[in-house]
């Protein structure tokens, strides 16, 4: 079977982000997304450190989808260069697992 991941993105805090995460749930491209409000991200960009405000975004995929997963996310991401990583989950609740790699199934 395919192995759950969390794959994480930051995106402005202005942002309305629950229409986005029904669409990656109904796309099949994620079991379930949980969206973090007020973050603050300091970083360097452009050889200054910047501080800002963000949500951050926690999906739970399949490694399978990952590629339509960052296809969906980059078409509708207002940053330059996104934040999209993603990090093998190595253990967990074995029901829940199960439940991500069932529910993510990529529909039309």
């Amino acid at each position: 079977m395919d192995e759950p991941v969390l794959a994480l993105s930051t995106w402005p805090a202005d942002l309305d982000l629950v229409p986005l995460a029904q669409d990656l749930v109904s796309a099949g491209v994620a079991a379930c997304v949980s969206i973090l409000p007020a973050v603050q991200s300091v970083y360097i960009w452009q050889g200054a450190v910047q501080s800002e405000r963000e949500q951050q975004l926690l999906i739970k995929t399949t490694r399978g989808q990952v590629g339509a997963l960052w296809q969906a996310l980059r078409a509708r991401h207002p940053y330059d260069v996104p934040e999209f990583i993603v990090v093998p989950i190595v253990d967990g609740n074995p029901e829940y697992l199960d439940w991500i790699r069932r529910a993510v199934t990529p529909r039309a």
